[in-house]
């Protein structure tokens, strides 16, 4: 695959109208394609890699736009109150900020647009800047945790991470991987903040999920790595009865697969909650491994379950590619997934 195709780049209203997205959300959209001088920004912007609004970071959106429109969405009445439009405009609202890889310009606009959202949603949030030792330098990055009160001090945690790959060959907006996943805990978030439980809820914005040169233990997780770490300082570890992982859940032709190294119980307890909704063809009960940030809170015994779609060769084959574009993602897929994790989260309230 020739991953340096010359894909041009279209006004912002006009992918946004194509797109079918809100006047909103179009204006959003225009703000990020020409923020960055006029559709590109410098290679010092982006650590050395392709530019942030490069042409590429609309590129095979408009290709195809119509079919990935908001009128894909199932209505919220029926995916208990979760909105499958406004995730998608989530999602277009981060590949308009271009390549987001930790350190760079359009990651410290996705922070700052999750805090906006967070804030307009009126959930109480904390911060956690923090510096990263890396094989291409110490990198600053920046983990945002939400946190809404429960009963007692039982925590169900939930969690994304919300940079992506550096590549310096390739512009690569992450349209899946990661903002799919980050446009689904916003989302639940906007339904769970001001809602109290039996059991604390926390959503969590990983900052640092993608290696800088080859993934290793060392060189990746790097934001749940250090959350996992402060949370065992300060004896939060413990308290959490639940870790749901969302990674990669929006591409058109979604399956997950039963995550290998999660905890079976949670595993179960997801794979029930979908097959009761009616998504048992969604949620499938075949198996494969990832190795993702719910291994940073495995590694410290906190029961976790990682829902990602990594099937390369069926549904995913644009995964770390310049095709991981908005043209991939459906607003049903997110629709679907924040279902899923919406009612789980529901189940675990019962326990």
């Amino acid at each position: 695959m020739d991953l340096r195709a010359d894909l041009r780049c279209s006004l912002g209203m006009w992918v946004a109208a194509a797109w079918k997205l809100s006047a909103h959300a179009a204006l959003f959209l225009c703000a990020g394609l020409f923020s960055l001088t006029g559709c590109k920004a410098n290679s010092d912007q982006m650590n050395g890699g392709a530019a942030a609004g490069n042409p590429a970071a609309v590129s095979a959106a408009a290709t195809n736009a119509t079919q990935g429109g908001a009128e894909d969405a199932p209505s919220p009445q029926s995916t208990g109150g979760f909105d499958g439009k406004l995730a998608f405009e989530h999602v277009a609202k981060q590949v308009a900020f271009g390549p987001r890889p930790s350190g760079s310009q359009a990651i410290a606009q996705t922070q700052d647009y999750i805090l906006t959202q967070l804030k307009s949603d009126g959930c109480t949030t904390e911060v956690d800047s923090f510096n990263a030792d890396t094989p291409i330098g110490r990198l600053p990055m920046k983990n945002i945790l939400v946190k809404i009160t429960g009963d007692d001090s039982s925590i169900i945690l939930l969690g994304t991470h919300y940079d992506t790959l550096l590549r310096k060959d390739i512009t690569f907006v992450g349209a899946d991987d990661s903002a799919s996943s980050t446009a689904v805990m916003l989302e639940l978030a906007r339904l769970l903040c001001g809602n109290h439980g039996k059991h604390a809820v926390w959503i969590a914005f990983f900052d640092g999920e993608e290696a800088m040169k080859a993934w290793s233990e060392t060189d990746s997780r790097y934001g749940s790595r250090q959350m996992a770490a402060r949370m065992a300082g300060s004896g939060d570890i413990s308290k959490i009865k639940a870790f749901l992982l969302a990674d990669m859940v929006g591409s058109r032709s979604l399956h997950f697969a039963r995550e290998e190294s999660s905890t079976k119980s949670l595993v179960d307890l997801m794979w029930a909650t979908a097959a009761k909704l009616g998504y048992s063809q969604i949620f499938v009960n075949t198996s494969s491994g990832a190795e993702d940030d719910h291994d940073s809170f495995l590694k410290r015994k906190v029961p976790s379950v990682d829902v990602i779609d990594f099937d390369r060769e069926q549904d995913v084959p644009f995964w770390h590619t310049a095709d991981d574009t908005l043209d991939k993602i459906s607003p049903r897929s997110l629709a679907i997934s924040g279902h899923v994790f919406l009612e789980t989260v529901n189940e675990l309230q019962k326990k």
